[in-house]
């Protein structure tokens, strides 16, 4: 079984990818399944066929599928969500405000996670492609199992026993709606749905993120900071696609500054992913749109691999001995050594790479050790544990 990540700054041409890619591995005989994340989904008019919120066949060995949160929002979340409108509704919003406050944000994000684990443990599918929502969405969403994880194993369940000690009085001297084991059931149950996910995602043998970019100043900008981000994460990168490159046997004058700094542009893009596949597809005279012209681009991208390979070894996250000491290497890479900061705190390590910030509960045999120090070398943090 194999997850492919495709991910780019909005306007990119990831969904394009995604579809490419998926029909190519059906092409070639592997069940697939191609399901889009993104709230303002296009999948439906790359394939130029509508699609819904269940897996809809498109081809032999091809299914796709759009996620409908609202959906997911009633199955999953109904019970939770009731009674926080009860609450905002007993603060004095009414209406449509408490129904929009009880929805937090990330929520459709957590749906869609939460079918990426039943299809990928389903026995169903050889490959799942997700066409992620656009960069700053699918960081968001790559890091919620992680942050949801840590508040149901420390809150979670101190919030529980609190409440189920002190219903009985907190029902006779105030008026506030007070949660029922029915609302932690829900909360409990969602969060089951999830669990794991994580293991799923971060496995570099089973899913890899593929990064999709146009050879221009700001995307490029956005796409190593999003291979930074994913690197933190613990999300393997195998692949960029490099998309809308101007053919060379375009020889029109108007076109010849852009083939210039096109040309500039791809030479920073080699540079700077070298240690991962680069493949690039031309600017096409026409619309992608539909099965077959999908189908050519998928030749074009993968003219001599199967979507399936791993086109690139990458492992961002690795606990490594060294002598008397421990290593904990993470794979972070294009970060600066100033917007880098490593903090031990009890039996955690906190690592914050610009905006963002990961948490990582230490196994016991670290635990036991202190850091010694934190280095960020080639684009790898390496934090070295000694004993006390």
């Amino acid at each position: 079984m194999r997850v492919l990540l495709v991910t780019g700054k909005g306007g990119v041409g990831k969904t394009t990818v995604a579809a490419a890619t998926a029909l190519k591995a059906a092409d070639l005989g592997h069940r697939t399944l191609v399901m889009s994340t993104d709230p303002a989904h296009s999948l439906a008019d790359a394939f130029d066929v509508p699609l819904g919120d269940e897996p809809h066949q498109i081809g032999e060995n091809l299914v796709a599928q759009q996620i409908d949160s609202q959906h997911r929002l009633e199955q999953y979340w109904g019970e939770v969500r009731d009674y926080l409108t009860d609450v905002f509704d007993w603060g004095g919003l009414k209406g449509i405000e408490a129904e929009e406050l009880a929805v937090f944000p990330g929520m459709d994000e957590l749906f869609a996670l939460a079918d990426v684990k039943d299809h990928a443990v389903s026995g169903a599918y050889d490959l799942l492609v997700v066409d992620c929502a656009p960069t700053a969405e699918t960081l968001r969403l790559l890091s919620l199992p992680e942050i949801l994880g840590w508040y149901m194993d420390k809150i979670f369940p101190v919030e529980r026993k609190i409440v189920k000690a002190m219903r009985p009085v907190l029902n006779k001297v105030v008026s506030i709606p007070i949660a029922g084991d029915e609302v932690f059931d829900a909360a409990e149950g969602f969060y089951g749905r999830i669990q794991g996910v994580r293991d799923i995602l971060t496995n570099p043998f089973v899913t890899s993120a593929r990064l999709v970019l146009n050879p221009e100043k700001m995307v490029i900008n956005e796409a190593r900071r999003t291979y930074t981000y994913l690197g933190l994460f613990g999300y393997a990168v195998d692949g960029v696609v490099v998309n809308r490159v101007l053919p060379e046997t375009v020889t029109d004058p108007y076109f010849k500054r852009w083939q210039e700094v096109q040309a500039d542009y791809l030479v920073d893009i080699e540079e700077g992913f070298a240690d991962v596949e680069i493949r690039r597809l031309r600017l096409f005279d026409e619309e992608m749109v539909g099965v077959e012209k999908l189908r050519l681009l998928g030749d074009e991208l993968y003219p001599d691999v199967d979507p399936l390979d791993r086109l690139s070894e990458s492992e961002p996250f690795q606990v490594l001995d060294e002598g008397d000491d421990v290593v904990l290497a993470v794979a972070v890479p294009f970060a600066e050594k100033g917007e880098v900061d490593v903090v031990r705190y009890a039996e955690e390590l906190i690592i914050t790479v610009g905006s963002y910030r990961r948490a990582f509960i230490l196994p016991d045999s670290l635990r036991r050790r202190e850091v010694r120090r934190a280095q960020l070398e080639d684009g790898v943090l390496r934090v070295t544990f000694g004993e006390k």
